[in-house]
């Protein structure tokens, strides 16, 4: 009889340490299963964010179009992914309209706190600085945020750091009615050994021929005004509308040429006659970027391509 109890509560023992044995591995099962689910949780929120910072970098990006002639980088800021291009161009002329590069700036930074601004079917790239050289010799660093503070030099310092470091008005550098002697209201300046000599015009042409911009806005100083482009070829019927809509969305007067003075290897009008609607804008003084009325003209052509 003690032998069979034994024998009972031995077999009892056995059968509660497999009941045991079972639970823990059900135990371990049921979290390595809420471990598992949590890793592809994670790992989907990674997967995310990562796509997210894709797009990013894909609506927002930055590229060296070419070098200036002291080695400086001529750079484009692109925003938006759409099949239509608007082209900015700021800071042809260097210290000399330094004002033209804040506005470009200013522009940039707006954009990038109003990304909803651009419409999908439309990229705008800015180029601020199509004169890097220039604006060095009056500004030592530079780039968004630049402002009035940063500039220095004086009036003369300022009229010398109009071109680039090959004494070239860069401005008389493109291919349309291009001479080696030219003028700037009536002094004598160089267009460079021949059209596109100098390699800030090569980047943006080299970049205008890779990428056909649907239109191109290139700011000046100083005149306050928006003036068509031409080559010749007659002012193009999208450049009238472009010059009046930014008029008015800007406040400048309207014109159908720049005639103050002759100018030759302009690079507006050389845009003109590659086809490509174009207008210059030409800020009121030198010494202010009037941000908000070229806020307005940006607002204005992307709601007229959109």
């Amino acid at each position: 009889m003690k032998n069979t109890i034994i024998i009972i509560l031995i077999l009892l023992a056995v059968v509660f340490g497999f009941y045991l044995l079972n639970q823990k591995e059900s135990d371990i099962e049921e979290q390595v299963e809420e471990q598992s689910s949590l890793t592809v949780e994670e790992t989907t929120d990674i997967e995310e964010m990562d796509e997210m910072e894709e797009q990013e970098v894909a609506w927002s990006r930055k590229s060296i179009i070419g070098t200036s002639v002291e080695g400086k980088n001529i750079i484009a800021y692109k925003y938006g992914t759409g099949e239509k291009e608007l082209l900015f161009v700021g800071g042809i002329h260097g210290g000399y309209s330094w004002n033209t590069a804040v506005v470009a700036y200013d522009i940039i930074e707006y954009i990038e706190d109003n990304k909803n601004i651009i419409p999908d079917n439309i990229q705008v790239t800015i180029v601020p600085v199509l004169n890097p050289d220039g604006l060095s010799n009056v500004a030592e660093d530079y780039g968004p945020g630049l402002n009035e503070s940063d500039i220095s030099g004086t009036e003369s310092e300022k009229v010398a750091a109009r071109f680039n470091a090959n004494d070239v008005d860069l401005n008389r550098n493109f291919a349309c009615d291009w001479q080696e002697n030219a003028k700037w209201q009536n002094k004598d300046v160089s267009g460079g050994d021949e059209a596109f000599s100098e390699p800030e015009a090569k980047a943006i042409r080299d970049y205008v021929a890779i990428n056909n911009p649907t239109a191109a806005v290139v700011w000046y100083s100083a005149a306050g005004g928006v003036y068509s482009s031409s080559c010749h070829n007659g002012v193009l019927s999208e450049t009238s509308e472009l010059n009046d809509l930014y008029s008015k969305a800007s406040g400048y007067p309207s014109y159908k040429e720049f005639d103050f003075y002759a100018t030759t290897g302009d690079f507006v009008n050389w845009l003109a006659k590659e086809s490509i609607p174009a207008i210059s804008v030409l800020l009121t003084t030198h010494d202010s970027p009037e941000t908000n009325k070229n806020i307005n003209g940006l607002k204005a052509l992307l709601n007229y391509y959109k």
